[in-house]
């Protein structure tokens, strides 16, 4: 890649980590861009999901104080999300390309329309939540097994997944919260490491989104109070779309 490239990686990586930390989707704006400036499909995807990896830690650090007394679901929560992303990844790594050209512009609408349905379903969890203890329902593993694979897979807005997932089955939309930023840790180190030793990435791309990425987000979790999260939303939700519309029409 050229240097103006590069510049163009950066930038839009670093727009992404914002988006991230404020209205999260940020992995749907950085994906297109990486296929206009020449990587197929597959590799834009691998190529994006390692990208995003450092923003992944910051959250769990950010949520650290929540993790007490959750060591025993984190590890049962844990290993779903590894079996999930690791089948995702395999998934994506053994059908042919083609197939992902054809699925991928359904998966961009299907991650823009959780995004846009998220304050919906966050404030339904909210309203039936009754803060009590409970066990952990038996579906609630079926559930983040399929959005982890999901995440393996493609991972647009998979946190917006795990959030309704986890909130839904908990009933504690802090605690869910907190909980998807673990899980989406595990499911990108899976990505981070089949993806970085069998995968079509773009390390060059990588070594100058990501950083962006990790800066991006820390700016973005200091101004996400300010910052109005539903013209932002919108925007991305109407980017998706448009972006769906030219993979479905390239394919």
């Amino acid at each position: 890649m050229s240097a103006p490239d590069l510049l163009i990686i950066a930038g839009v990586a670093l727009v992404a980590g914002v988006m991230n930390s404020i209205a999260g989707g940020g992995s749907l704006i950085l994906f297109p861009v990486l296929v206009a400036l020449g990587l197929g499909t597959v590799a834009a995807n691998v190529t994006n999901s390692i990208a995003q990896w450092p923003g992944y830690i910051g959250g769990v650090l950010g949520f650290r104080g929540q993790y007490r007394g959750q060591g025993r679901r984190l590890v049962r929560f844990g290993i779903t999300a590894l079996l999930g992303g690791t089948t995702g990844c395999v998934l994506l790594l053994t059908t042919p390309s083609a197939a992902f050209d054809l699925v991928v512009p359904v998966l961009v609408l299907l991650a823009a329309s959780l995004l846009a349905v998220q304050p919906l379903l966050t404030r339904r969890i909210a309203l039936t939540a009754d803060g009590g203890p409970r066990p952990d329902p038996r579906w609630l593993y079926v559930a983040l097994f399929l959005a982890t694979v999901y995440g393996g897979y493609f991972g647009g807005a998979l946190g917006v997944i795990l959030v309704g997932v986890l909130g839904v089955g908990l009933h504690d939309l802090k605690l869910a919260n907190a909980l998807k930023s673990a899980l989406s840790t595990v499911t990108a180190t899976v990505t981070l490491v089949v993806f970085g030793i069998w995968g079509p990435v773009d390390w060059t791309a990588v070594a100058v989104a990501a950083p962006a990425s990790l800066l991006g987000g820390f700016l973005g979790a200091r101004v996400a109070r300010r910052i109005p999260v539903t013209p932002l939303r919108v925007s991305i939700v109407v980017f998706a779309v448009a972006v769906a519309i030219y993979l479905f029409l390239r394919a």
